[in-house]
């Protein structure tokens, strides 16, 4: 369980985040998921919605080493995991770590690379370390990796592929914000201004120790079972081509209990499991030819599974 310290300093960084991205509450909260379940973060959506602020603002309140990769068609692996370079004097190579050395990297728009770059952040979203020439190099610690990427039916664009889709723990989009936080943003100060004067509220250390916490919020046999059959629905879903993995079930339970740890609360409920699902398994989902989309199928099986 929680301090009331750690209640509030996450209450805290919350707030922090919602004054720089107006009207997403509930996007930031599962930002803020993401980054306690020791997983990344895909955020899809067109231009100028606030993708990248919200990156930043997360940064900022964290206070940790930021880094921001502009992915681009030109971009190649060895920019993003760094590249050995022979030292003449020396005598020998020396490794120059790219901008993946960090604690949070925003890949912008990681679509708009092709697949072969994409997938040099494989090993890094998944075992927090990079290997170039044969020799492995440990990622900084925490890691988080904040991905933004344009519809897919935007010129210059590039699928992602399942295997990279599904290191991302969470898929969000953020949408056009309401009437009154578009008027707020349009009135008030510049939010780069704003998110460089931010005082963090968190730090690395803190970051790490409620990622320990999440795992101990309790999750009954029965809430389990309700993810196993969420899963099991998803494989025979109509319109389902490829269903959820046992990985994308781990995924789920580990958001869950951040979701239920962020309310305050030391045990997980079906309430948590469904407001997740939708994020967390949507860009899983593979659909049938014209069967629609991931969202669609994933509130499908949602709704096909009773809570016993």
């Amino acid at each position: 369980m929680l301090t009331d310290r750690d209640q509030d300093a996450l209450k805290a960084a919350q707030a922090q985040v919602n004054r720089f991205v107006l009207g997403k509450a509930h996007e930031v909260r599962l930002a803020f998921v993401a980054l306690l379940s020791d997983g990344h973060l895909l955020i899809e959506d067109l231009p100028g919605l606030g993708k990248t602020t919200l990156a930043h603002a997360l940064a900022a309140t964290l206070g940790l080493g930021f880094q921001r990769v502009q992915f681009t068609s030109d971009l190649l692996p060895s920019d993003i995991v760094g590249v050995s370079i022979f030292d003449a004097q020396a005598r020998r190579f020396e490794f120059h770590p790219g901008p993946v050395f960090a604690n949070v990297l925003l890949a912008d728009e990681i679509n708009r690379a092709p697949p072969r770059t994409q997938s040099a952040l494989l090993e890094a979203m998944a075992e927090h370390q990079v290997t170039v020439d044969g020799t492995t190099h440990r990622l900084p610690e925490p890691f988080f990796v904040i991905a933004t990427q344009n519809p897919v039916d935007l010129s210059g664009t590039y699928p992602l592929p399942d295997s990279q889709l599904d290191r991302f723990l969470l898929r969000l989009t953020l949408g056009y914000p309401n009437e009154d936080a578009e008027r707020a943003l349009l009135a008030g100060d510049d939010r780069r201004g704003m998110i460089a004067q931010a005082t963090p509220v968190l730090g690395g250390d803190d970051v790490l120790r409620l990622r320990g916490a999440v795992a101990g919020v309790h999750a009954s046999q029965a809430l389990v079972g309700y993810v196993q059959a969420l899963l099991a629905r998803s494989r025979h879903a109509a319109g389902v081509r490829v269903g959820l993995s046992p990985r994308a079930g781990i995924a789920l339970l580990r958001a869950a209990r951040a979701y239920a740890m962020l309310l305050g609360r030391n045990h997980v409920v079906p309430e948590d499991v469904q407001a997740l699902f939708g994020a967390v398994a949507a860009h899983r989902l593979v659909p049938e030819s014209e069967a629609g989309d991931g969202a669609t199928l994933a509130k499908s099986i949602l709704h096909g599974v009773p809570v016993d």
